[in-house]
């Protein structure tokens, strides 16, 4: 009699370890969706300052057509992109990124530009998402570096395996011009 009880305690703790560990692997992985969310959010908000911030620069720069397409391409790009995973995400991101970056620079070169009122407050909405979109892409990957810790460390990894878990994505920098050190000049 003692060992049926025995093994039903066993049983009962193995069943409990089961669901913590298939909770917690839960709780990750939604946490990495809500993570991946946050950067939709302020990848939109980015969407949505580029027209201005073209409109508001192609008045002063009638020639400098082909850096404002390449802004247009590449954000068309990554709105076309916004559902695929992570990776193909990250490098439509890093090409609008590149483009934002070349059109501010060519924007260095026009004193009227520079001081309009218009610009200088839509330069600054994009700086401040362009940082909030860097904080939310490294709580990503941090969020998507627990989960696959947890997917892949033992005893959680066999849980995950027999449950469908499959490891996350990082969000990595896929365009050689991101990983480059701005220029800078005050000439």
């Amino acid at each position: 009699m003692i060992a049926v009880y025995i093994i039903i305690g066993i049983v009962v703790i193995l069943l409990i370890i089961f669901i913590a560990t298939y909770n917690s692997l839960v709780r990750s992985r939604n946490q990495v969706k809500n993570a991946w969310a946050q950067i939709d959010v302020q990848l939109k908000r980015r969407y949505d300052l580029i027209p201005n911030l073209v409109e508001t620069v192609r008045g002063y720069m009638k020639h400098e057509r082909e850096t404002m397409e390449a802004v247009t391409k590449a954000r068309t790009l990554a709105q076309q992109v916004a559902s695929a995973g992570a990776g193909e995400r990250a490098k439509a991101e890093g090409e609008l990124s590149a483009a934002l970056t070349r059109l501010l620079a060519v924007a260095e070169r026009y004193p009227d530009l520079k001081a309009n009122q218009n610009f200088l407050a839509l330069q600054e909405e994009l700086t401040s998402t362009e940082n909030k979109i860097s904080f939310s892409r490294q709580f990503y990957n941090d969020s998507v570096l627990k989960y696959n810790n947890q997917t892949q460390m033992f005893p959680s990894n066999i849980i995950a395996s027999m449950t469908g878990f499959k490891p996350g994505e990082f969000f990595e920098v896929t365009v050689a011009e991101e990983r480059e050190a701005p220029k800078v000049s005050f000439s």
